[in-house]
């Protein structure tokens, strides 16, 4: 017998796996798929896969969740807490359980649906939504719709909050090597002082910020600096990202950083290098899906219009591709520890309301 949900998330749980090494996560579903009757495991990459059902010769919808995990010590206390160091502390556990829960439906259903079941690697920071892309494997399907969901506990348990356009923002990471000469700091005339560079790039790029007419976050969340209390530091590093409404924005204010490390670079002597990370493109909710789905599904559920969010998902690269919906799935019962927290930890409970609320939409789409 394959695993229920429930048991399918405990276990997802205790064994996280950061992106791409989500071997043991692969396995485990792969081992309970192939229990259901109906399907066909596609492997387009080393971790994740595609179960595909097909019952006809129409097209076919696709429904996503992704199953990679985050390098955070877990403090939940929970009875299925981590083993390791990694955590499930963005709900992909909660979503890959949906999912699985849905495939199962389905199968026994006998829906007369062709659908993809997409257990997707890679998603934090990761771009693995856009690694599936150029796999090819979705080249072979002719995909008219494509959902998902992501579990929040910004919204109580049950509510649904989503919007028409621009759900969540386009996403750039980029790393700033700022590269000096090391001296003593007795001697400051004799070095470069990395740190005094990055701080006067960051200075500038706050100012850049405010001239922006349109919403742009850059955010640097890590900073790396010094070797000595007094050692003048010839290397400094800032992980950042760029948050904007449009991949296109996100690339226009990326230049404008670029011109202003020039300019740094010009004013102090410091050299730079910049690495680029996955430019994730925002998430775009289909007017038409959006204004039906809405409608249907505020019959049975809690559903908010909730504006755009400056998250960053790589959904968002399958609904430049496919009309699409995605949406919130709240999870709060009273407490708001927000995701990529060590508390962070949804009930059992939100899976059966994620299953249902995809075989509501599953009713309405063709």
């Amino acid at each position: 017998m394959p695993l229920s949900p429930v048991e399918l998330r405990h276990k997802l749980h205790q064994k996280p796996e950061l992106m791409f090494n989500e071997f043991e996560t692969t396995k485990l579903l792969e081992e309970n798929l192939s229990k259901l009757n109906g399907l066909k495991i596609h492997k387009p990459l080393e971790t994740g896969l595609v179960a595909e059902y097909k019952v006809n010769d129409g097209p076919y919808l696709l429904f996503r969740a992704d199953i990679d995990a985050l390098p955070i010590k877990e403090e939940t206390g929970s009875e299925f807490a981590s083993v390791n160091d990694c955590m499930h502390a963005c709900g992909h556990d909660v979503h890959t359980s949906i999912l699985y829960g849905f495939t199962e439906y389905v199968t026994k259903s006998k829906i007369d649906k062709n659908i993809l079941f997409l257990f997707q690697p890679g998603e934090e920071a990761g771009g693995g939504a856009e690694k599936v892309i150029n796999s090819g494997i979705l080249d072979n399907f002719n995909i008219t719709n494509a959902f998902a969901l992501h579990v929040t506990d910004e919204y109580d348990k049950g509510t649904i909050a989503s919007t028409s356009g621009v759900l969540f923002a386009s996403a750039f990471e980029i790393d700033i090597d700022i590269l000096g000469k090391s001296a003593h700091v007795a001697f400051p005339e004799n070095g470069i002082h990395s740190f005094d560079a990055l701080r006067l790039f960051l200075d500038e790029a706050d100012k850049a910020l405010k001239e922006q007419k349109e919403r742009v976050i850059f955010g640097y969340g890590k900073i790396i600096s010094g070797t000595a209390r007094n050692i003048i530091p010839a290397y400094s590093r800032a992980e950042c990202t760029i948050r904007t409404l449009s991949k296109n924005r996100s690339r226009e204010f990326y230049d404008r950083l670029l011109e202003i490390l020039d300019d740094v670079k010009k004013r102090t002597g410091a050299d730079y290098k910049v690495t680029e990370g996955t430019l994730y493109s925002e998430v775009i909710v289909n007017d038409e899906l959006f204004k039906r789905l809405s409608k249907v599904l505020s019959q049975k559920h809690k559903f908010i219009d909730c504006g755009y969010k400056m998250t960053g998902e790589d959904f968002g690269f399958f609904s430049t591709l496919y009309p699409s919906m995605m949406f919130w799935l709240g999870t709060s019962e009273g407490e708001h520890y927000g995701l990529h927290t060590p508390k962070f930890l949804p009930s059992d409970g939100i899976i059966e309301i994620g299953i249902n609320i995809f075989k509501d939409i599953l009713q309405e789409v063709k």
